[in-house]
């Protein structure tokens, strides 16, 4: 496909976001020194906001891998991917009742020192390599192949230049620490909404006008009528694409167990939470929830719209490779393409800002990881703290430099959005387990625990391997049914109580205010699914 580039009143329009986050990110830099401990440099302690941490969470969850990844797997499977999006708005209210409060009534600041202190140290740094494998090789490496891969095909940007860029501008945020990273990204997600609509409202313009219609609810009535295969959330046996979302699993089976690992267990995301009380945390994690439910709008009615058109012989060139094959991860640069002056550069920065926010959220995460679990637990046990975030800074500039080395060796995957889901898959079994046992079972043992860890990736791999025919989902729910069922054989066998955290069930009592929100956005999920089965 060939890109048509930017004018220069689109450049405008970027530098002018540019701008304003960098000068943004550098006051708030200069406003609030007090970048000398660890726990404010990682978690922002007491500094964000409720709209902040929501905005945070949004910023650093939605990347390249939903405006490119998600609007090809809208374009391929339809309607059914929103099922990652929506369940987790869901799946936030779980964590904000039963998860937050534990985390923050015993002080954790990194999900290994939730495992070192009710476990053992050992199960706690397999957990932490575990991860930091996962977020640099497969997260960092997904998030800037995709946004170097856009920006190629939409506005002609050398492939390897973009990662450059790209790698840059996030470094450059992320070295401020959490305080920067999270006000700065309620602006990322103000120009990814702002940005992701303007796309849609030209995808469904065109749709309608293809077919003589005109405005953008003909053009969503007109994609119900001319891809009714792209509108159902549940998928039958026999759809092509039963195996990347296998029917009631994503609705009630082990979609749940994947969410929860993502959204309660996962350092990238909640570390958002864990610098603020309680109340102010609880709020931003419902405020993230609401803006949840709004992704699929941005990211997947694009691609369905690229699909109808494609359909009828439009865009035959823009969504092939050079050997003819159809790329559906092409459709949302493609889509990009036929912006007018000025919105274009609008959606370009809603782009940009997708994959900084994510990229400086995940580097974040690594640098916590490593810098507090790894670095001060077995190479400098008495390190001040001010070393601590220096060694933290460190570790995001390696951790990208070799996500720029390695992103470009995924340019054989036909749908990265899936390769992400798929291979996070083999880590998630086991650290849900240790972590939900953990929590909510005195006699879990550290010997269970390490059993669950180290079992989950070969029991994943087996199944992969042995048993292809089975979707990935359905392989990590049972997976994860072995694994739990392992760690209570082991925990019953051995007859003792292991350490527990301190839990206060007084804690799970949320504000009434809470409780409204989270019926809003229950009922809104019960008609999106009764109205797209």
């Amino acid at each position: 496909m060939h890109a048509a580039g930017l004018h220069s009143l689109d450049y405008a329009v970027f530098f002018l976001y540019f701008i304003i986050v960098a000068g943004y990110g550098y006051w708030i830099y200069r406003r609030k020194q007090m970048l000398n401990t660890a726990g404010d440099y990682f978690l922002a302690e007491g500094a964000l906001t409720y709209w902040a941490i929501g905005a945070s969470l949004i910023a650093s969850n939605i990347s390249a891998e939903h405006f490119i990844g998600m609007s090809g797997s809208g374009f391929a499977i339809g309607l059914a991917i929103s099922t990652y999006e929506w369940m987790s708005a869901a799946t936030l209210l779980v964590v904000a009742v039963f998860f937050l409060p534990v985390y923050l009534k015993n002080r954790i600041y990194t999900m290994p020192q939730f495992l070192r202190e009710r476990y053992s140290p050992l199960v706690a740094t397999l957990m932490a390599v575990l991860w930091l494998l996962l977020y640099v090789f497969v997260n960092l490496t997904s998030i800037l192949y995709l946004g170097a891969l856009a920006l190629e095909l939409a506005v002609g940007l050398d492939f390897n230049v973009a990662i450059l860029g790209l790698s840059l501008f996030a470094i450059a945020i992320t070295l401020g620490g959490m305080r920067v990273i999270g006000y700065t990204d309620v602006i990322q997600v103000a120009v990814l909404i702002l940005g992701g609509l303007t796309t849609v409202y030209l995808a469904l313009n065109m749709v309608a006008e293809h077919y003589g219609a005109s405005g953008i609810f003909s053009g969503l009535a007109l994609l119900r009528e001319k891809a009714p295969s792209h509108f159902h959330m549940i998928l039958p046996k026999d759809h092509p694409y039963y195996k990347d979302l296998p029917g009631l699993t994503v609705l009630i089976g082990a979609m749940w167990i994947n969410n929860l690992n993502y959204w309660g267990c996962n350092q990238y995301i909640i570390q958002r939470a864990l610098g603020a009380d309680l109340g102010t945390a609880r709020k931003g994690i419902l405020f993230a929830a609401f803006l949840k439910l709004l992704i699929p709008v941005i990211v997947v009615l694009p691609g369905i719209s690229a699909y109808v058109l494609y359909s009828e012989g439009m865009f035959q060139t823009e969504m092939t490779d050079a050997g003819g094959t159809v790329k559906p991860d092409y459709a949302y640069p493609t889509l990009l393409q036929l912006l007018p002056i000025g919105m274009k550069g609008a959606a370009f920065a809603a782009l940009i800002a997708a994959v900084v926010a994510s990229l400086a959220g995940k580097a974040n995460s690594i640098a916590t990881i490593f810098s507090l679990d790894i670095y001060k637990q077995y190479f400098n046990k008495t390190a001040p703290e001010a070393k601590v975030v220096q060694v933290g800074r460190i570790t995001i500039v390696v951790s990208m430099l070799i996500a720029i080395f390695v992103a470009p060796q995924l340019r054989t995957l036909e749908q990265v959005y899936q390769f992400i889901q798929e291979y996070a898959s083999f880590v998630t079994p086991g650290a849900f387990s240790v972590f939900l046992l953990g929590m909510f079972w005195r006699r879990t043992t550290a010997a269970a625990a390490l059993a669950g860890v180290l079992l989950t990736i070969p029991l994943s791999a087996i199944f992969k391997f042995f048993t292809p025919e089975i979707p990935f989902l359905d392989r990590l729910g049972w997976v994860f049914l072995l694994i739990i069922t392992l760690m209570v054989g082991i925990s019953l066998l051995q007859k003792k109580e292991s350490k527990m955290v301190e839990i206060d069930p007084k804690l799970f009592r949320v504000e009434p205010a809470f409780v409204v929100g989270g019926f809003i956005i229950c009922g809104i999920l019960a008609a999106l699914y009764t109205i797209f089965w």
